[in-house]
């Protein structure tokens, strides 16, 4: 077990609200989601939560724009808007203080991001939950992720996948694909092995930033991540590619 964690950045997919053929964002879904959110604000770690949105984007798929990969990003910073929404609201309907904050404009949709405010509400036990990835095309989600981690200065930057953290090859293809329990930033990166974008590896290796992915599908992992417990594949090293200590 690591260090415990005062604060940490959570990134999740849209697909975890995802209803399946039922459309694109489930209640139950959301409400399961929420739960283990509060579960690890409960202990105290402040907690925020950076969402994507896949699972919407399937849905819009019709309305990119031939190759204008600037107007389909800003369709998917929306996406992550309404997704944001629905986890913030199944928060609050737990009992957990929770807050949307958005990178771009949404009128009283969400406020605005301001890195002051959002210190002080994740100071305050609420759950701050990002949408709109940076704000800019061309940035993934997971870059999003990576940057409010540096600027809130989190202990830890958690990514909850489908998967029990990172293998050589695709575990849903692959029945011999080996995961690893430990990999270096420069490891992940030269490897290739699909963690996250080469931008947000590369920032968090700048800055010495742990990485931990898990499976998100398993009860109380999200918890245990934010403890600092021993779950999925830890990313992280020196500059220079060795260890920490």
């Amino acid at each position: 077990m690591h260090a415990a964690r005062r604060r940490v950045i959570l990134k999740v997919s849209g697909e975890a609200l995802s209803g399946g053929e039922a459309g694109p964002i489930s209640r139950e879904a959301a409400r399961w989601l929420a739960g283990e959110i509060k579960a690890a604000a409960d202990t105290g770690v402040e907690v925020g939560v950076v969402i994507g949105g896949g699972n919407i984007l399937r849905g819009v798929e019709a309305a990119r724009t031939g190759d204008d990969r600037v107007t389909a990003d800003y369709i998917g910073m929306l996406a992550t808007v309404l997704n944001g929404l629905a986890l913030t609201g199944a928060l609050r309907e737990l009992g957990q203080a929770a807050t949307v904050m958005s990178a771009v404009p949404c009128g009283g949709a969400a406020e605005p991001f301001e890195r002051g405010r959002a210190d002080t509400y994740l100071r305050s036990g609420t759950v701050v939950v990002f949408t709109a990835g940076t704000g800019n095309p061309f940035f993934s989600t997971d870059t999003a992720a990576a940057l409010r981690a540096a600027e809130l200065g989190a202990d830890a930057l958690l990514k909850a996948t489908k998967v029990d953290g990172v293998y050589d090859a695709d575990p849903m293809k692959r029945s011999d694909a080996k995961r690893y329990d430990e990999l270096t930033y420069l490891e992940a990166i030269e490897k290739r092995l699909g963690v996250m974008d080469l931008t947000a590896l590369s920032l968090a290796r700048e800055l010495d930033l742990p990485v931990v992915v898990f499976a998100l599908s398993v009860d109380g992992n999200i918890a245990k991540a934010s403890a600092g417990e021993t779950i999925g594949t830890r990313i992280e090293g020196g500059r220079d590619g060795r260890a920490l200590p």
